[in-house]
């Protein structure tokens, strides 16, 4: 059994090439150009479609000697701040600032209707949970804050007025 190949498809677009030139094409494909106006004709193509080289080839070395210490100093500023903020508890430096810290979630405390504001004394050792450094030396002080509480009495947030 012997299978014939399926006729070649009809091409969607007309030849490009117009018929009244056939007969010069077929003249001239014996033909070349002389070594002399080739080697002009290629090199000046050549120039005219120079291929270019990336972004990071054209860099020299001050450019990227000057990309490089770009790159340390954004990496040493984030390791200086992260540094920084290693360790700090919520409540520790936010009692100057006057921050609240929430003791409920945001939703419920955007929520209450009538909110109100109440100054009182809170023993330190009951703050260690709220992320506040205490010591043996002074977990029975008296820390002052203000609290924040709902309208049904229950505390919404609290900030700290001195350590």
């Amino acid at each position: 059994m012997t299978t014939t190949a399926p006729p070649a498809p009809e091409p969607l677009l007309p030849p490009l090439r117009d018929p009244l030139f056939d007969n010069l094409r077929d003249g001239l494909a014996g033909h070349e150009a002389p070594p002399a106006v080739q080697h002009a004709v290629m090199a000046a193509f050549a120039r005219q479609h120079a291929a270019r080289r990336p972004w990071w080839r054209r860099l020299g070395a001050t450019g990227w000697g000057i990309a490089a210490c770009g790159a340390g100093g954004l990496g040493a500023m984030a390791l200086l701040l992260a540094v920084m903020m290693a360790g700090r508890p919520p409540g520790d430096d936010d009692a100057g600032r006057g921050d609240f810290i929430a003791l409920d979630t945001v939703e419920r405390i955007e929520q209450d209707p009538a909110p109100r504001m109440l100054a009182t004394m809170v023993p330190r050792s009951s703050l260690a949970a709220l992320g506040v450094a205490v010591s043996p030396e002074n977990a029975g002080d008296m820390v002052k804050a203000e609290m924040l509480v709902g309208a049904d009495g229950s505390p919404l947030a609290l900030r700290l007025a001195s350590q």
